[in-house]
C-alpha cells in the first residue's frame, strides 16, 4: 500500500464526510451535550447563586435554587445518557459502513495490488485501525461541537457581568481546548502513525511464526525469531512510553492552565471590584462559572492523547480506500470469451516490488528479482491455446510460467502485445464473465475453516453432494475424504493445516471439476502428489478435455505426458 502522510485536519474531514448519512443523529447528539454541560456548569453557579442568597449577599428563593438545581441535575443525567447512545449509535454503524467499504477496496484491488502486502498490516487495518475510528466517532466530533458551542455560551453569559471577564474566559479557552491539543498533537502525530505501522509488522511476525512454527521447531530458529518477536515489542513499547509521556505533559498543562485561569481571574475581577466596576457578588459568579465550564474544552485536550493514534489509523484507513487499483475490473465489457486463447507477441515484467506472491511456482518467487531490475519476465511470447486439447507449459522455475497463467486471468495486464479469446482481447472481456469461463488451479490451494464439502463448493456454491462426490472422484480425493470419520462433513482446520499437501492440491483439483468451465489452468497442479493419484487425476483430465482448453504448467517433462502440444518456456 502507498502511504499518504496527511494533516490531521484532513484526516479528520475525510473521516467526518462518512457521517453525512446519519448527520441528523449527529446533530442531536451534540444539541443533548450542549444542553446536558450547560446544565451541569450552571448546577455549580446555582450552587454559588444560593451560598451568596444564605449569607444575605444576594436576593433570591434558596427554594427556586434547590427546584433548579434538581431539575439541572436529573437533566443532566438524561441528556448525558441520550447524548452517549445517540453517539455510539453513529459510531457502530459507520464501522460498518467503513468495514464494507475496505472489504469492497479489498476486493478492488486483488489480488495485483495486494501481491506481496504484508499480511499482519493488512489485518491490522481491518480490524484494530477502524475499531480505533469508534473513539473518533462516538468520542472526538461532538465534543469539538459540544466544546465550541458550550463556550460561547459561557462567555455570553460571562459578557452579561463584564466584557473583561467574558474576554478572559475567551482566552484561556483557546489555550485549553485549541492551543494546547494543537502543540500536544502536532508533537505526536508522527509518533501515532510510528505506533500504529509497527503494530501491524508486529502482526505480520506473530502470523509468520504461527504458520511458520513446524520450519521453526525443524530448523532450531527458535532464538532468532523470539529475538526478532523481542525487538518489534521493545521498538512498539518505545513508541507507547512516548505517547503516554506527551499524554502526561499534556494534561499536566491542562491542569495547570485551568488553575491559572481561575486566579487571575479572580484578580481581575476583584481589581474590577474595588475599582467599582463590577458588583463583588457578579464577581463571584463569574469566578465559577468560568472555573466550572471547562469541562468540554479540557475534553478536547485530553482527546489529544487518543487521538494522535485515531488520526493515524484513520490515515491508514483512508490510504487502503483512496488506493488505486493496478488493474480494474471490465464491467461493460463483452461476455463472450470462447474459443481459441491467443497470445501475440506478449511481454511482461511486473511492477517494481511486486514479486507476484499470492500463489504459483518459484516463477512467481522469481518474479520479483526481474521487476526490480526492470528486465521482462515475459519477452515477445507467442502460442496460440486450442479447444479440445491439454496444452503443456514446460520450464525451468522463473521463467514465467506461472505468470502467463495470470495474465491468462487478467490478473495483470501484458506490457506488449494481446491475449486473445476467440476474436475478443482479454482487456474487452467483461471481469466477472472471464472468471466464470476460467477455473484456475494454484500450487498453493488454500483451504476455509470449514467442512471438506464446501471448501470444494466454493468452485459452486449451488452444487448437490453428487456433484461433490464426482469431482473428488476425478481428483483422486473421494477415498480419502471417505476414510474419515466425517467424511465429506469433516471440518478442516485454519488453512487445512490437518491435511498432507497433496491433499490441499487435490480439493484445489476438485474444485476445477467442479467449476466445469470451458477453461482449466492448472499450475503445478500435482507436484505435492504422489505418482499413483497423479496417473489418476491426468486420466481425468484427458477424459475432461473435449470442448474444454486445458493448460497444465509444470517443471516435470512427465507430466507433460498427457500432452497434446507442449510449450517450452
Amino acid at each position: 500500500m502507498n502511504q499518504r502522510t496527511r494533516s490531521g485536519l484532513k484526516v479528520m474531514a475525510g473521516l467526518i464526510g462518512m457521517v453525512r448519512p446519519l448527520l441528523g443523529f449527529m446533530a442531536l447528539a451534540v444539541l443533548m451535550g450542549c444542553l446536558g454541560n450547560l446544565m451541569a456548569t450552571f448546577i455549580t453557579v446555582l450552587g454559588g447563586c444560593g451560598l451568596l442568597i444564605g449569607t444575605g449577599a444576594a436576593k433570591g428563593s434558596l427554594a427556586v435554587i434547590f427546584a433548579l438545581v434538581i431539575i439541572f441535575a436529573v437533566a443532566r443525567g438524561l441528556l448525558r445518557y441520550g447524548e452517549q447512545a445517540s453517539n455510539h449509535y453513529i459510531a457502530f454503524k459507520l464501522l460498518a459502513r467503513i468495514r464494507h467499504k475496505v472489504f469492497a477496496a479489498l476486493r478492488r484491488l486483488a489480488p495485483a495490488k495486494l501481491d506481496g502486502s504484508e499480511k499482519g498490516n493488512l489485518i491490522s487495518v481491518i480490524t484494530s485501525d477502524i475499531e480505533l475510528l469508534e473513539v473518533f466517532y462516538a468520542h472526538t466530533i461532538s465534543p469539538i461541537a459540544i466544546a465550541v458551542i458550550t463556550s460561547v455560551v459561557m462567555i455570553l453569559f460571562l459578557v452579561f457581568l463584564h466584557p473583561l471577564a467574558a474576554l478572559l474566559a475567551a482566552v484561556f479557552y483557546v489555550i485549553v481546548g485549541l492551543v494546547i491539543p494543537l502543540i500536544n498533537g502536532h508533537a505526536g502525530a508522527a509518533a501515532g502513525l510510528r505506533y500504529r505501522n509497527l503494530f501491524g509488522k508486529l502482526n505480520t511476525a506473530v502470523l509468520d511464526n504461527l504458520y511458520g512454527l513446524d520450519e521453526i521447531l525443524q530448523y532450531g530458529r527458535q532464538k532468532s525469531r523470539m529475538e526478532d518477536m523481542d525487538k518489534k515489542t521493545r521498538n512498539l513499547e518505545g513508541v507507547s512510553k512516548q505517547l503516554k509521556d506527551s499524554e502526561n505533559v499534556q494534561r499536566i498543562a491542562t491542569d495547570w492552565v485551568i488553575l491559572a485561569a481561575g486566579a487571575v481571574m479572580a484578580c481581575v475581577c476583584g481589581a474590577l471590584v474595588m475599582n467599582g466596576q463590577m458588583d463583588g457578588a457578579d464577581a463571584i459568579i463569574a469566578v465559577i462559572a468560568m472555573m466550572s465550564s471547562f469541562g468540554p474544552t479540557a475534553a478536547l485536550s485530553s482527546l489529544s492523547n487518543n487521538l494522535n493514534q485515531t488520526l493515524a489509523a484513520g490515515n491508514r484507513v483512508l490510504d487502503l480506500l483512496e488506493e488505486q487499483p493496478l488493474i480494474r475490473d471490465i464491467d461493460g465489457g463483452k461476455d463472450s470469451c470462447s474459443g481459441a486463447i491467443n497470445c501475440q507477441n506478449v511481454s511482461f515484467a511486473y511492477p517494481e516490488g511486486k514479486a507476484g506472491r499470492t500463489s504459483g511456482s518459484g516463477a512467481d518467487r522469481a518474479a520479483g528479482s526481474g521487476a526490480e531490475d526492470n528486465k521482462g519476465i515475459l519477452t515477445d511470447f507467442s502460442h496460440c491455446f486450442k479447444p479440445g486439447m491439454i496444452h503443456g507449459i514446460l520450464g525451468k522455475s522463473g521463467c514465467g510460467k506461472s505468470t502467463l497463467l495470470k495474465l491468462l486471468m487478467r490478473f495483470y495486464e501484458t506490457d506488449a502485445g494481446s491475449i486473445t479469446y476467440g476474436n475478443t482481447n482479454v482487456n474487452q472481456v467483461n471481469t466477472k464473465a472471464l472468471r466464470r469461463h476460467i477455473a484456475y488451479v494454484t500450487q498453493e490451494t488454500f483451504l476455509f475453516h470449514d467442512t471438506i464439502e464446501n471448501n470444494i463448493k466454493v468452485a459452486n456454491e449451488h452444487a448437490t453432494r453428487e456433484m461433490v462426490i464426482e469431482a473428488a472422484k476425478k481428483a483422486s480425493i473421494h477415498d480419502f475424504i471417505q476414510s474419515l470419520p466425517q467424511g465429506y462433513d469433516t471440518k478442516l482446520s485454519e488453512l487445512g493445516e490437518g491435511i498432507s499437501g497433496g491433499e490441499r492440491q487435490r480439493i484445489g483439483i476438485a474444485r476445477a471439476f467442479l467449476h466445469n468451465s470451458p477453461v482449466i489452468l492448472l499450475d503445478e497442479p500435482t507436484s505435492n502428489i504422489d505418482s499413483l493419484n497423479e496417473g489418476i487425476i491426468l486420466k481425468s483430465l484427458d477424459e475432461e478435455k473435449e470442448g474444454k482448453t486445458i493448460i497444465l504448467v509444470s517443471h516435470r517433462a512427465s507430466t507433460m505426458g498427457i500432452a497434446q502440444d507442449v510449450v517450452h518456456m
